[in-house]
């Protein structure tokens, strides 16, 4: 009597070690990739590097169709490729060094950041405001004020 009860227990183990293993072994479907717009500080990277190195072409993308840009105390509202000239002849005059990031906040439609513009031989308090608009981030505005 004592064999037939382990006898079922065995087929029935094996019959759930069975299941597990072909479970085990479906292929797994990868998650879809969403885009979500608060991608989180992430999306400074970018900025920042491009402003490091000082390419007023690659830092003009992320630029709104009009922004507003605040160099040295000269403050306008300008369009993509006015603040893009406006950025260049300050990169032309004030040659970047290195940018850091000290600060970021927001919420999921707007981010902030401020930074250290080390140019020129001078350092700089940069601000860089962004807003999302169509899954996407722009800068609505800039500042680049004097240590």
């Amino acid at each position: 009597m004592k064999h037939i009860p382990i006898a079922i227990l065995v087929l029935l183990l094996a019959g759930h070690v069975a299941s597990a293993q072909s479970y085990l072994l479906q292929p797994v479907s990868k998650p879809a990739v969403i885009a979500v717009p608060d991608g989180g500080d992430d999306v400074f990277i970018p900025i920042s590097k491009y402003i490091a190195a000082g390419n007023a072409e690659a830092l003009s993308a992320w630029f709104a169709d009009n922004l507003e840009i605040a160099v040295l105390a000269r403050e306008s509202a300008a369009s993509r490729p006015q603040a893009k000239q406006i950025v260049k002849t300050f990169f032309d005059n004030y040659t970047p060094r290195s940018f850091d990031v000290n600060h970021t906040a927001g919420r999921a439609n707007m981010k902030y950041a401020l930074g250290t513009l080390k140019a020129g031989g001078e350092t700089f308090n940069v601000t860089i405001f962004l807003s999302c608009k169509d899954d996407r981030y722009r800068i609505q505005q800039l500042k680049i004020e004097r240590f």
